[in-house]
């Protein structure tokens, strides 16, 4: 299994990363911040108007390390990465499976069955914690309706029809999110989703999680050599991982909307990070960027039993997991693809 290295996020404006040695160096106006020695490393993300020398991209394509760069408010731009190493033969019976309707059904089925029931978990377990909150029926109604979805999804069904339930899904999953919302209403609310630009601060600090994340499940692909772009799910579409995006569908309630539910509930963020665009876009400030990052860091490295596999392992190399299974039954050497299924 893959050891869980570290991924270096520049958020400062104006901050200049270059090499010293087997070394990343993070500069601003001159003067030193951090410097990182590049074997322990997984990925360097830099957002905004964050620089870096050709010698240190350099030493990063050398060494297997990633390097994204994105806007200062999360939208990805551009990757830069050294030669791909990932099969040739897996990549073509990818690829192979994602021209066949049918096969790429079966893979999308089986990754909607993991948003559909992880989605049910959150609200489940909100409604267990605060049986007495006001929006409790609610969820707990909703939670009955994505078992009812599920029921749908035991035989195999056409393309089309899977897309029709992840998206009624979805659509019922965030009917009733602001009801997971238990502190600081007046600045964290949910109506809809909103993604470009997002409208609100929940909305901003939700697509902010989902890159991170889309990120590292882009990474988890490459590394056991499978095309990020080509997916089951989200078809093909230039500039688009859809890959990528089909199995962080499985992680969405896990990871990103739990913690970012956790941010606002516990107190972590609040609303004065955040600002309105004369655009109407709300964006973080650096500080609560920051705090975000900080915490999703930390907690990819919370332990977890992986329900297939039956092995312990942190949160963040899930991604891996999943992709090291979705590889094996692309070869051929499982019956079926095992999602990641929370209980």
């Amino acid at each position: 299994m893959k050891r869980l290295l570290n991924i270096l996020y520049v958020t400062t404006q104006g901050a200049y990363l270059h090499r010293e040695g087997e070394t990343a160096v993070v500069t601003l106006d001159g003067e030193r911040k951090l410097r990182v020695p590049i074997h322990t490393l997984q990925d360097i993300v830099c957002f905004g108007q964050v620089s870096m020398s050709p010698p240190l991209m350099g030493l990063c394509a050398e060494r297997g390390v990633a390097v994204s760069f994105l806007s200062q408010n999360g939208r990805f731009l551009a990757r830069v990465q050294g030669p791909v190493s990932g099969n040739v033969l897996l990549r073509r019976k990818q690829y192979r499976r994602a021209d066949n309707l049918e096969e790429s059904a079966e893979i999308a089925r089986a990754v909607v069955i993991a948003k559909l029931n992880n989605s049910r978990v959150v609200l489940l377990r909100a409604v267990r914690g605060y049986p007495e909150s006001a929006g409790a029926g609610k969820l707990a109604e909703t939670a009955s309706h994505l078992t009812e979805l599920l029921k749908v999804l035991e035989s195999p069904q056409s393309l089309d029809t899977v897309r029709g339930v992840e998206g009624e899904a979805a659509r019922k999953y965030f009917e009733v999110f602001d009801h997971l919302i238990l502190a600081q209403k007046e600045d964290f609310f949910f109506k809809e989703r909103s993604r470009r630009p997002p409208l609100d601060s929940m909305n901003a600090l939700l697509s902010f999680l989902y890159t991170l994340l889309a990120h590292d499940v882009a990474s988890a692909l490459e590394t056991v050599g499978l095309d990020p772009a080509v997916g089951y799910l989200h078809r093909d579409r230039p500039g688009r991982p859809g890959l990528a995006l089909d199995i962080m569908e499985e992680f969405r309630p896990f990871l990103a909307d739990r913690l970012a539910l956790s941010l606002v509930n516990l107190k972590q963020i609040t609303g004065k990070g955040f600002k309105k665009t004369e655009t109407g876009a709300v964006v973080m400030n650096d500080e609560t960027r920051k705090e975000v990052i900080v915490a999703y860091q930390n907690r990819k490295q919370e332990e977890i039993t992986h329900p297939f596999l039956k092995e312990k392992m942190d949160i963040g190399l899930l991604p891996y997991a999943q992709a090291l299974l979705l590889a094996r039954y692309l070869r051929g050497d499982m019956e079926g693809y095992p999602p990641f299924l929370w209980r």
